[in-house]
């Protein structure tokens, strides 16, 4: 398999176990529209590559990664054509994980928003750093939770703490992450890539049948949201782009102040 077409997933090879590193160090790996679709197909690729047993995925530097970049966000406002294809994009990342029988482990390594926090939660295994911090982030910046949250989280935390922190948009810390059941471990932050290469080292050198169809299994929990409250959501949140809110939301965040949402007015 030829991994060099990507750009922005800088992606090793080494004894069965594939290495994904998210690399926008510049912009603590906030999705644009590159990394979106790269990470939409990347799950395609190692799904047929038969040299690949078990993936890892971080991001280079101070985190995991930000969400959506501005660029991406300001394109999409009001603009159908855009909004579609990261629609799609947004339901092949969630999709192709969940359909890759072979397992796949997030090291969160610092800040993890929106998509980059879907990959980090629909890992199989999420480890994270003492240095981690979460926040689904769709509401604050204006616009329906829609690109993972409702696959995932109430079925990791329950249904009361997914609400609080999804309508709130607070932030958890590692500890707090994996005290909430929202994470699998979190581990010191010198201690992050050694334990998920561990992990997957584990897993690599394990009954590769067993392994996956266990993971195929399990997954027929999210298969089931993924085709009721998934696509409601996403397209809940597309249309969302399509009203006031978001830009209010978008310029509130560039200018590191609190929003004032027309639709609160």
């Amino acid at each position: 398999m030829d991994y060099s077409k990507y750009q922005d997933l800088f992606i090793e090879i080494q004894d069965g176990v594939a290495l994904l590193t998210m690399n926008r160090p510049e912009v603590f790996n906030a999705t644009g529209f590159t990394l979106h679709n790269e990470l939409s197909r990347v799950w395609l690729d190692l799904g047929q590559d038969p040299e690949v047993r078990v993936a890892v995925i971080t991001g280079n530097g101070n985190a995991f990664s930000a969400g959506g970049d501005f660029e991406m966000i300001e394109q999409s406002i009001g603009n159908a054509e855009v909004i579609a294809a990261t629609m799609q994009e947004a339901r092949d990342i969630v999709h192709n994980m969940i359909n890759l029988d072979k397992p796949v482990i997030s090291a969160i390594n610092g800040v993890a928003v929106g998509a980059g926090l879907a990959v980090a939660l629909l890992a199989d295994i999420s480890i994270a750093s003492e240095r981690a911090r979460f926040t689904d982030g769709h509401v604050r910046l204006g616009v329906a939770a829609g690109d993972h949250a409702a696959v995932i989280w109430p079925l990791l935390m329950g249904m009361a703490k997914a609400k609080y922190y999804l309508l709130t948009c607070e932030f958890l810390d590692g500890a707090e992450a994996e005290r909430l059941g929202l994470v699998s471990l979190c581990v010191p932050h010198d201690e992050l890539m050694e334990r998920a290469m561990g992990v997957a080292r584990k897993l690599a050198d394990g009954p590769q049948p067993a392994i996956r169809y266990t993971k195929r299994s399990l997954n027929q929990w999210l298969r089931m949201a993924e085709h009721t409250a998934f696509d409601y959501s996403l397209a809940l949140e597309m249309l969302n782009f399509f009203g006031p809110d978001v830009r209010e939301g978008l310029d509130s965040v560039r200018q590191k102040r609190d929003p004032d949402f027309p639709s609160a007015r």
